[in-house]
C-alpha cells in the first residue's frame, strides 16, 4: 500500500494508537509476568514494489521462528527507513530517505513502542538519511554521531534530549567524480571509531583505486582521515591479535574485479594502525592468494578473537557469464565461508556454513550472533545463525532487514 500522507503525519497516527507491535504468527506477545524482563528485538525492513517502497518497524521478543514474520502490526515507514539505537536501552531510533529527522520511540514495560521526541539535522545540511545502520554510531546513551557521506560530516547529536550538538568536518573524504560509500560494519575500540570508506565512480562499472579510514577521537570530537591508494573499496575490518586493523575489499570490489577485468584494482588486504593512525606501507595481500586464486572480498569478525572471516565465491554454484552486472555477482547465493587467522593469514574453508549471498549484515542478540541472506529480488530476507556455523535460519520476514536492534 503507498501511503502520500507526509511522513510526520504518519508517526502521529501510530503514536495515537501506541502499537503493540509483536509481530508474525509465532512471535511472542509481551512477557506474561508482566516484569518487563523478557527480550525485545526491533527489525526495519524494507519492502520493494511496484509503488514506492515502503519500511516497517517489527517487534519480536524472540530470535527463533519457524513462520515468517508479519508486517500486519508494523509501523508502516515511507521509503526506506533504518532502526537503530544502544543494544539494550530500550529506545529505537527511525530514519529514512524521506526526511533529514531522527524520532525516538521508548519502549514500554509491557513491550509496545511509544513515539518520543524528533531531531532534525536539515540544519547541518543533510537532506536525507539512509544506507545502513551504523553510520549512526552510539557512544553512550547522550552522545551519538552519524555519518553523512553528501555533507563529509559526521553530525554529533543527543539521543537523550534529541538535540544536534555539532558536527565534525570529516576533510577529503570527497573524491571528484566517485561516489563514497561508508563500512556497514565499523570498528569500535576504546575512544575511538574506526570507519572504512570504500569509494566506486560515479557512473559505470569500476572501483576507484583508493582505500581510506575515518579515526573519530570520542573524547575530543576531532577526526583524521588517512588514505591508501594500492586498492580499492576497502570497506571491511577486522582487529588481529597484534593490535593492528586489517582490512579487506568487499565483496563488490571483488565482483568488479572478476567481471571487468585487469583494469579494475586487485582485491587486497591492508593493514593500518590504530594508534599511529598509518597504514602499513610493507603490507598488501592479495586476497586471492589466500584462497587458491578464487574470488574473495569482505572481512567480518571470527569466532575467536585473531580470526576472520572471509567471503569467498564458488564458480561452480554460479555462472558468471560475459555481461553480467557485478552486483548481480554479488548478490549471487555462492559466496561461501572461509575462517581466516590473522596472525598467520591461513584461510580454511568452513564446510558447515551454507554458500550465501554475499551482501551481509552481521547482528547481535545476546550471545549469538546472527547475519543476513537476501532473497532473488529483494523479495525476503534470512536471518542465519553463525555463532555455531551451521548457518540454520532462525527467521525469515519479508523486504530487506537492515536493520537490527535489541531493545531490551
Amino acid at each position: 500500500m503507498r501511503l502520500s500522507l507526509p511522513l510526520r503525519s504518519v508517526r502521529l497516527a501510530v503514536t495515537a494508537l501506541v502499537l503493540p507491535l509483536f509481530a508474525g504468527c509465532e512471535t511472542g506477545k509481551p512477557d506474561p509476568s508482566g516484569s518487563g524482563n523478557g527480550p525485545v528485538y526491533a527489525i526495519t525492513t524494507q519492502v520493494i514494489t511496484t509503488d514506492d517502497p515502503q519500511s516497517y518497524v517489527l517487534l519480536t521478543d524472540k530470535v527463533d521462528h519457524t513462520e515468517p514474520l508479519s508486517l500486519a502490526q508494523g509501523i508502516e515507514i515511507p521509503g526506506r527507513a533504518l532502526g537503530v539505537g544502544l543494544p539494550k536501552s530500550g529506545a529505537l531510533f527511525v530514519a529514512g530517505n524521506e526526511a533529514p529527522t531522527v524520532t525516538r520511540y521508548n519502549l514500554t514495560s509491557d513491550g509496545r513502542l511509544e513515539e518520543g521526541a524528533t531531531v532534525s539535522f536539515a540544519g547541518q545540511g543533510v537532506a536525507s538519511i539512509g544506507e545502513y545502520q551504523n553510520q549512526f554510531q552510539f557512544i553512550s546513551e547522550s552522545k551519538a554521531y552519524y555519518f553523512d557521506s553528501r555533507t563529509s560530516k559526521a553530525i554529533v547529536w543527543n539521543p537523550s534530549d534529541m538535540s544536534v550538538t555539532g558536527s565534525i568536518h570529516l576533510e577529503g573524504i570527497a573524491i571528484e567524480g566517485a561516489l563514497l560509500t561508508f563500512s556497514a560494519l565499523p570498528v569500535r575500540l576504546e575512544n575511538q571509531v574506526i570507519m572504512p570508506l570504500g569509494w566506486r565512480p560515479a557512473t559505470g562499472i569500476g572501483i576507484t583505486k583508493q582505500a581510506g579510514v575515518v579515526v573519530i577521537d570520542t573524547r575530543t570530537d576531532t577526526a583524521t582521515v588517512v588514505k591508501d591508494d594500492r586498492c580499492g573499496y576497502v570497506r571491511d575490518g577486522v582487529m588481529g591479535p597484534d593490535g593492528l586493523l586489517y582490512l579487506a575489499t568487499e565483496v563488490y570490489g571483488a565482483a568488479v574485479r572478476r567481471v571487468a577485468g585487469s583494469n579494475t584494482p586487485v582485491p587486497c588486504l591492508l593493514r593500518f594502525d590504530p594508534k599511529t593512525l598509518a597504514f602499513d606501507p610493507e603490507f598488501n595481500v592479495e586476497l586471492g592468494t589466500l584462497v587458491n586464486g578464487g574470488t574473495a572480498g569482505s572481512l567480518l569478525p571470527g569466532p575467536q578473537a585473531g580470526t576472520a572471516y572471509l567471503r569467498v565465491f564458488d564458480e561452480s554454484l554460479f555462472e558468471v557469464k560475459a555481461g553480467v552486472h557485478p552486483r548481480t555477482m554479488a548478490s549471487a547465493p555462492a559466496w561461501k565461508w572461509w575462517q581466516l587467522r590473522l596472525d598467520t593469514l591461513k584461510a580454511t574453508p568452513v564446510e558447515a556454513l551454507p554458500a550465501t549471498t554475499g551482501s551481509t549484515f552481521l547482528f547481535e542478540a545476546d550471545d549469538r550472533k546472527l547475519f543476513t541472506e537476501f532473497a532473488s529480488g529483494s523479495a525476503a530476507t534470512s536471518i542465519r545463525e553463525l555463532t555455531d556455523q551451521s548457518g540454520k535460519v532462525t527467521a525469515t520476514l519479508p523486504g530487506l532487514g537492515f536493520s537490527f536492534v535489541q531493545l531490551r
